[in-house]
């Protein structure tokens, strides 16, 4: 089988919410997507999405996406889109880097290698665990009082998991944290997320206040050494997310015993074939992961359900839904949550149909 199109297409995704604010005042009220259509000479089309949070969370942008496929596509016209180590190593070979450039297209030849071999992709990623997978909701940063009801309100919808964006005002935060607390019930999971927005006096504060709440740390300051040394000043069990962006990371944090969870994204490491490779060095060193990527609608999330559906219940911290989180569908099929779950599709490949109303008239194409 070879490629013999690749096509690009830009949409934008609106919140449900009006508006997502993370730490050090960020904040974002439309997603720029990225949709890559990958045709073949076996009459067999695939798709896979990017959609960074912004330019200013992770090295990463809506538009160097764009750029960045325009700089590779055209030499992968005619590789076979089932070697997929293969077709890494040639985008890696062509883009130093830029791992988030190749996750659509990657993610795309996911799609096609399950759809030629008949099987969904969360087969082919290791098979299917169980019936359905847990979420997590975001709760977008606001007074502490907003976001407890905001959490509270989650909770009824079926939500037992919950990442509270801190990494604000110090005071604020510890505030937010013990309200949210005090409204879930036992067993629910709270995961208090700077997002790298506290120094290393104010996360020693946050974590020292509240060290008689159920609550998790989840990357509290900027650096992988400033993490390290909160880690060693808490009892509270601690998560990684953006420093943890290669196996060296992973490696290099099992040793130290800087985590208890790590947060993986799709895109930071480059797509499924990457991703997996981490996944499975995660469950073989024994570390829980929440599973996910920087955002993005239907075609991201129903790759997040089958990676999460193929992996070892007890090492799936959470994972989540960013196609509930917009108002835009972009395509048939996604998975759709219930009950604050949700379950990878049993069609063969990602198991999803564009809506190419809404994704409209290409940016880019490649033949």
């Amino acid at each position: 089988m070879k490629i013999t199109t690749i096509t690009v297409f830009q949409v934008d995704l609106p919140l449900v919410e009006g508006n997502y604010a993370w730490s050090e005042g960020k904040s974002v009220s439309v997603f720029d997507s990225t949709v890559v259509a990958i045709g073949t000479d076996a009459g067999i089309t695939g798709y896979g999405e990017v959609c960074p949070l912004g330019p200013v969370y992770l090295p990463a942008y809506a538009n160097g996406v764009r750029t960045g496929i325009a700089e590779i596509a055209p030499r992968l016209i005619g590789e076979d889109p089932t070697q997929l180590l293969a077709l890494n190593r040639t985008m890696d070979h062509l883009l130093k880097g830029h791992p988030y450039v190749k996750s659509a297209i990657d993610m795309a030849c996911w799609d096609i290698t399950g759809q030629a071999a008949g099987m969904p992709v969360c087969h082919l990623l290791g098979g299917r665990y169980g019936a359905d997978v847990h979420l997590y909701r975001a709760i977008s940063q606001r007074p502490p009082a907003e976001m407890a009801r905001n959490v509270a309100g989650y909770r009824a919808e079926g939500y037992q998991r919950f990442q509270l964006k801190v990494g604000g005002d110090p005071n604020e935060d510890i505030a937010r944290i013990r309200a949210a607390r005090a409204v879930l019930h036992p067993g629910d999971k709270l995961i208090a997320d700077a997002n790298t927005g506290w120094l290393m006096h104010e996360a020693a504060r946050v974590v020292n206040a509240v060290r008689d709440v159920d609550v998790y740390i989840e990357q509290p300051c900027a650096s992988y050494e400033q993490c390290l040394a909160i880690r060693r000043r808490t009892a509270l069990p601690f998560v990684l997310d953006e420093v943890i962006d290669s196996v060296d990371m992973i490696l290099r944090g099992a040793a130290d015993g800087a985590m208890d969870v790590v947060n993986l994204k799709i895109s930071k490491f480059g797509g499924l074939t990457k991703i997996k490779q981490a996944r499975d060095l995660c469950v073989s060193l024994g570390i829980a992961m929440t599973l996910e990527d920087s955002w993005g609608g239907d075609i991201v999330t129903a790759a997040i359900a089958h990676l999460a559906h193929s992996t070892p219940p007890e090492f799936l911290f959470t994972s989540t839904d960013f196609n509930s989180y917009v108002t835009q569908s972009i395509a048939d099929g996604a998975p759709q949550r219930v009950n604050g779950r949700m379950a990878a599709s049993e069609q063969p490949g990602l198991g999803i149909q564009p809506r190419m109303d809404a994704l409209g008239d290409p940016v880019l194409r490649f033949a």
